[in-house]
């Protein structure tokens, strides 16, 4: 199923911010309350500023947002409760037609993303052991194949 793909405004940022935490409790398991509780004001202050946003709306209501700089996919979140229903391949296809990513980090834990990147065609080409902020959460550097 295709739906509009569009870009928020800020007003629509707690929405986002909203869908980003709903997504992490849902699969970022490995990470401590604390680390959401750090992570989600620089989401809303800092890093939806520092992306190109695109979100899908589904009954007037944002279900998965994603976010670009430099042919990065900085971030792809789908709120788990349309997990599994195509939101985030048609977003992923998105970034990689018109924004033209070619890159993506991962956390390595996030078994079920790692997956999802590996099936859309991205292969990993490097490891970090802690991610941008230094914590212990490696990342895996993964970049389309050509």
């Amino acid at each position: 199923m295709n739906h509009s793909i569009e870009s928020p405004k800020p007003s629509d940022y707690l929405e986002l911010v909203a869908v980003w935490e709903a997504s992490v409790r849902a699969t970022h398991h490995f990470l401590k309350e604390e680390d959401i509780l750090y992570f989600k004001p620089l989401i809303l202050n800092t890093y939806l500023e520092a992306v190109k946003l695109r979100c899908i709306r589904i009954e007037n209501r944002i279900v998965g947002f994603m976010g670009v700089a430099d042919h990065n996919l900085e971030m792809l979140f789908i709120h788990p409760d349309f997990i599994g229903q195509g939101v985030g391949k048609q977003l992923l296809q998105y970034s990689i037609n018109h924004l033209k990513v070619q890159k993506v980090d991962v956390n390595e834990q996030n078994k079920q993303a790692v997956g999802f990147y590996l099936h859309c065609g991205f292969q990993v080409v490097s490891r970090s052991e802690l991610d941008a902020t230094g914590k212990p959460y490696p990342i895996l550097h993964m970049e389309l194949k050509s």
